[in-house]
């Protein structure tokens, strides 16, 4: 093996009597590195996307929430409200009712959802961290109710903190009758705003929250409920508790975390991933063909060579293992080099933020990257796995020709 190695070296760095096969063999070295650093920084990108959308949901979707899985609203049980709090891994829970709504302020109208949340909301989800402007209350010291809106809501409406005028929320009334007049058919308050937030574009655009209280007079309920939104102990098992979660809650509801109530995103993530993952593992196929034709052209000049070296005793395994490792050695200096100048492009990327996002109401204005070791070893295992099929094919075709078995050895 060091035998063969040796030789490989030497026929790799050595100058050809035909400067083409130096060309391609440049040529290979180039395309494979620049494959391999595409490679590791697409998946480095993607890795710092994902970190940024966890991000995102953990400041606006609870760990764990419960919702029917008949109907829009359901009567929370006491009994099971206090099982539920005996969880070992239950920290705090919280009431939630929501629902589409008019909105009008002034002139201007929008719809958007409406959520009544439990005046402790701002302990089951970080979204009291994501203020744009004023703060995270719902609730006056003498009992008057405030609006929390999102950007995209208080940007369309023209709303702003302080101002004179109230948000008014109009919602079909439930145990209204048809009359003449539609705005019977209608539940109208007004109300004031505390805060405006910004988490992300959708979400800002889409809800306003409310106490439950306000909310559930809107909707001409009592104590019904549209999901119980639930924060864990820190260090807690989630899997564990979401399953003594369920067996408390029964068939009648789901319980999901995360990363399930928003599955579909997820989904698309992991597809795009691992989708780009083919496609550039497919551009680094292509790209071997250089090595392929490095490889069968150093063969047809090295003839006279593998006649000398049989001549010497080297068995067709020995020489064959000779043309091998030169390709693998190709393959193993364009990782080596695309692995160094990805991490120096996604080091970059995290230090100065060279590449930009385009966008006015996103939380980051470059592209986020975070590298990964297993990512490294992916890579490398993928391209030199590539870089022997590469190197074995031209070998094992072209042997048949220059390596020809004594018809001793047949026998």
């Amino acid at each position: 093996m060091k035998l063969s190695l040796y030789i490989a070296r030497r026929y790799l760095f050595a100058k050809k009597s035909r400067n083409a096969i130096n060309v391609i063999s440049a040529i290979s070295v180039a395309g494979v590195m620049v494959g391999t650093m595409a490679l590791i920084t697409i998946l480095s990108v993607f890795n710092g996307l994902e970190e940024m959308v966890r991000g995102i949901f953990s400041t606006s979707d609870s760990e764990i929430r419960i919702t029917p899985v008949k109907g829009k609203v359901f009567n929370p049980d006491t009994l099971t409200m206090r099982r539920l709090s005996a969880i070992n891994g239950v920290e705090v829970w919280a009431e939630t009712l929501e629902e589409n709504a008019l909105l009008r302020y002034e002139e201007q109208q929008y719809i958007a959802t409406v959520k009544g949340v439990s005046p402790n909301y701002g302990e089951v989800t970080d979204l009291d961290t994501a203020m744009w402007d004023g703060d995270f209350t719902l609730m006056s010291g003498n009992g008057r109710p405030f609006a929390i809106a999102g950007l995209g809501v208080a940007n369309y409406l023209g709303m702003r903190l302080n101002f004179v005028s109230p948000l008014a929320i109009y919602i079909p009334d439930r145990k209204a009758h048809l009359t003449l007049n539609p705005e019977n058919e209608f539940i109208r308050k007004y109300i004031h705003l505390s805060g405006i937030f910004a988490v992300e574009q959708e979400f800002d655009s889409k809800y306003v929250f409310v106490p439950i209280d306000f909310a559930r007079e809107l909707l001409n309920y009592t104590t019904e409920v549209t999901s119980i939104e639930v924060r864990l102990k820190a260090g807690s098992d989630l899997k564990k508790t979401q399953k003594e979660i369920k067996e408390v809650m029964g068939h009648g509801f789901q319980v999901q975390n995360r990363y399930e109530q928003q599955e579909m995103f997820y989904r698309v993530m992991k597809g795009e991933r691992l989708a780009i993952y083919v496609i550039l593992t497919f551009i680094l196929i292509i790209a071997s063909f250089n090595i392929i034709g490095s490889l069968t052209m150093l063969i047809i000049e090295k003839e006279r060579d593998i006649k000398i070296l049989k001549s010497l005793g080297a068995d067709n395994p020995l020489i064959k293992r000779i043309f091998i490792y030169e390709g693998w050695m190709i393959s193993f200096i364009g990782t080596c080099l695309g692995l160094a100048v990805g991490f120096l492009l996604c080091a970059a990327q995290q230090q100065f933020g060279i590449v930009k996002l385009s966008g006015e109401s996103l939380l980051i204005d470059t592209y986020p990257v975070r590298m990964q070791l297993t990512d490294f070893i992916l890579v490398a295992v993928t391209v030199m796995t590539i870089g022997y099929g590469a190197a074995w094919y031209p070998v094992h075709y072209l042997s048949r020709r220059y390596l020809k078995e004594n018809p001793k050895e047949q026998k």
